[in-house]
């Protein structure tokens, strides 16, 4: 990932060095239960943890030579260890290495990306309870439809991305796996009673049938759960980008103090922040395909999928911490414009109060379909020509024997229209 995006948290997680790492920590494990279960000596297994180590430029040197980034680990790691070295590595198989240091990587940046998300949620429902009773237009199709608040609105948010909290909690299980199996899953070489130890101290559940990988539809799974976040967040921008419009300005995101907007024009304020967000959850739902491709594997293996996940895992991952950080400081600094949201919701001189006045007439015994008709010819007369509704209502015969001025009056100055704002906090924004 390019510096811009990174974060150093969830950066380092992808670092050679911290692969490394935690390869040297399951190759310790596995010679320890070795050595308990008699398979090796135990001095060998006490010289691989008192004297494994690695140097991430002298493997990288001895890859250029074997072409296989374990068999260079391997012989840089040996070289520290001296004569017990022949136990290192004992009966497994590098992908046994690889993808079970693999999902504690996803499983460390997904912990790292939970964080985010719950931050987020938290701040959703925060500004939800704080503008519940904030009242603007509602729309539809870009429409103005009928009246919401602005409360109303981030509590769909804050439920979508509890949603998507629940989504990673089931991805993360998916995916935290270990698979000690040796060639071709049957155990043959190694004891499974070593993948069970490892699993339990890593704090992994063990595969079910590895085959000699971890299937990649729990990794397809989790990248999957990325991009529906993604999509989520990039809702979000959208909202923001069209509320922030000049000729709306219901929200703004916050413009600092030296911020510039344009290097032509002085006076833009553009929501940038919202448009970097729809930008990058483009990228995250980039890795969907390629993932879900990475199922579909030769036999038992093959290493197809391997140069998809180096480039795309860490990227994907570091571009949703970031994307999620950012978010939630577009929250916690977002201007809101009340006022500006009481203009627009009178812009057009109460059209959106036309289904309240259509179900009065049909209560008063018209039918549907005439009742629609003589409120939709009101409204288009005050829509083609700019004229007041609440007139054109008025002047309606057949809307006048139905109802009087002051029922008209009523309906279109109706304060108590968003009645059930208490009723809806009470029973769901708990």
């Amino acid at each position: 990932m390019i510096p811009r995006y990174n974060r150093p948290d969830i950066e380092k997680i992808w670092s050679l060095e911290n692969k490394f790492k935690i390869w040297t920590k399951i190759e310790c494990l596995i010679a320890e239960k070795q050595a308990n279960l008699g398979i090796i000596p135990e001095k060998a297994a006490k010289d691989i943890k008192n004297k494994a180590k690695f140097n991430v430029k002298e493997i990288e040197k001895l890859e250029i030579k074997t072409k296989h980034d374990v068999v260079a680990y391997i012989n840089n790691v040996s070289k520290y260890i001296g004569p017990s070295s022949k136990y290192f590595h004992f009966g497994v198989t590098s992908s046994d290495i690889i993808d079970t240091t693999f999902s504690l990587q996803l499983k460390q940046t997904a912990e790292i990306i939970k964080n985010n998300l719950n931050e987020c949620i938290k701040t959703f429902k925060n500004l939800s309870k704080k503008y519940k009773k904030t009242k603007m237009i509602g729309r539809s199709h870009g429409i103005h439809a009928e009246p919401i608040t602005f409360g109303l609105k981030l509590a769909s948010f804050y439920f979508e991305f509890k949603r998507n909290l629940t989504r990673l909690n089931q991805a993360i299980d998916e995916i935290s796996i270990c698979a000690i199996s040796g060639p071709v899953g049957t155990y043959n070489s190694i004891d499974p009673r070593i993948e069970k130890y490892v699993a339990k101290k890593l704090k992994l559940k063990q595969e079910d049938i590895s085959t000699q990988i971890i299937p990649r539809d729990r990794h397809a799974y989790f990248f999957s759960v990325l991009a529906i976040i993604a999509s989520s967040v990039e809702r979000f921008a959208v909202e923001i980008r069209n509320l922030q419009k000049s000729e709306v300005l219901e929200v703004e995101e916050n413009f600092s103090v030296k911020q510039t907007g344009s290097s032509a024009m002085p006076h833009k304020r553009n929501p940038v922040l919202s448009e970097n967000l729809t930008g990058i959850s483009r990228f995250i739902r980039s890795a969907v395909i390629p993932s879900l491709e990475n199922i579909v594997l030769w036999h038992e293996r093959d290493i197809s999928h391997s140069s998809v996940e180096r480039i795309l895992t860490p990227d994907i991952t570091i571009a949703t911490d970031f994307m999620l950080a950012r978010l939630n400081n577009l929250l916690k600094n977002l201007k809101i414009y009340p006022k500006n949201m009481e203009r627009n919701l009178n812009l057009l001189g109460g059209l959106y109060n036309s289904q309240n006045i259509m179900l009065k007439l049909i209560k008063k015994g018209l039918q549907r379909d005439l009742a629609y008709k003589i409120v939709q010819d009101c409204a288009m007369k005050s829509w083609n020509k700019n004229s007041k509704f609440n007139e054109n209502l008025i002047m309606n015969k057949q809307l006048n024997d139905k109802l009087s001025k002051k029922d008209i009056k009523k309906l279109i100055d109706d304060r108590n229209d968003l009645k059930k704002i208490d009723w809806i906090y009470k029973n769901k924004i708990k």
